[in-house]
């Protein structure tokens, strides 16, 4: 029989409970701009429509559509399609390159048909995160949105919002009336971004002509950047000293953290959020430094490198 200890029950013992009660939220969500909500009444529940009365409405109508896309990184051919389709109903010319990137071309309007072509870009991959206790198959299944107050959620995984509201945004300019003010447009929609930026890396430059580009994957409401900063990767490898142990008269036992905020390992790795794995090693050592017969079993925590781990679980005995 194997006992289960929740770490939030250790973690009271230890008086640093705050690290589990940072946040409720298991993903990551949208907060939706005070202004975009045309009437608030109670709290939209899953049942519901969670994105109607949001304005601009066909900027959160096609985000409704694309949570019903899978869109794995390295899997992105059920949202490249849709991207095609799209193209074809509004008329649209669109080019692909080998590695899977996308670009659809709508020319300029209102005005705006002789000013230089501007590129909007983002990428189609979302990070496909989930809670242990959520059966939910990202190649497959749409994902369940939720809308509480200010918040956009999914309910038990991550939203895809990085960077699906960028992709959404450009579809809504692509598809603006033909008297809309706007320069020729190069919307540029890359694929495996989440793990390794392969798109970018090896995008055809001859897919766009445009001198001017916005990125859209940011999270800073009102802020434009200009220029950002670069990534690299680190694959440790460590010794690691097993002995063979007699489990015989002995309970192995579970210790679990879950309920943690996560969030991107990038982005928010400087917000003193809890670390699944950390605070699991933290405890272990606590306990092996205090019952000398202790031993770890195993150990288990974290899905994606480029998320802060939600849960851990460890064995011991």
């Amino acid at each position: 029989m194997l006992r289960t200890l929740n770490v939030t029950h250790i973690l009271n013992s230890r008086k640093v409970l705050y690290l589990v009660t940072q946040s409720v939220a298991r993903n990551r969500p949208i907060r939706v701009p005070a202004r975009a909500v045309t009437s608030v009444t109670e709290p939209v529940m899953a049942r519901d429509i969670p994105t109607e009365n949001l304005q601009p409405q066909p900027l959160w109508n096609l985000f409704k559509r694309l949570t019903e896309i899978p869109r794995p990184s390295k899997h992105e051919q059920q949202v490249l399609s849709f991207l095609k389709t799209f193209a074809q109903d509004h008329h649209l010319s669109y080019k692909q390159d080998k590695t899977g990137n996308l670009v659809i071309l709508r020319p300029g309007s209102g005005g705006g048909e002789h000013a230089p072509a501007i590129v909007i870009q983002g990428h189609v991959d979302m990070v496909t995160e989930k809670n242990s206790d959520v059966i939910h198959d990202f190649h497959k299944d749409a994902l369940k949105l939720v809308r509480n107050g200010d918040w956009l959620k999914a309910e038990g995984t991550t939203l895809g919002a990085d960077n699906g509201i960028g992709v959404c945004a450009a579809l809504a300019l692509l598809s603006s009336g033909p008297s809309t003010k706007l320069p020729p447009l190069e919307c540029l929609f890359t694929v495996d971004e989440e793990t390794g930026l392969t798109g970018a890396f090896q995008l055809d430059g001859g897919l766009v002509t445009g001198r001017t580009m916005l990125n859209l994957d940011t999270e800073d409401w009102g802020e434009i950047f200009i220029g950002c900063s670069g990534g690299g990767d680190s694959l440790l490898t460590l010794a690691l000293q097993q002995e063979s142990c007699d489990f015989s008269g002995q309970q192995p036992l579970e210790i679990s953290i879950t309920g943690l905020m996560g969030g991107h390992s990038g982005l928010n790795i400087a917000e003193g959020r809890g670390n699944a794995i950390c605070l699991a090693v933290r405890i272990l050592q606590a306990v092996m430094e205090q019952v000398d017969a202790a031993r770890l079993v195993q150990i288990a925590g974290g899905d994606k490198r480029n998320a802060i781990p939600r849960e851990c679980k460890a064995t011991i005995t």
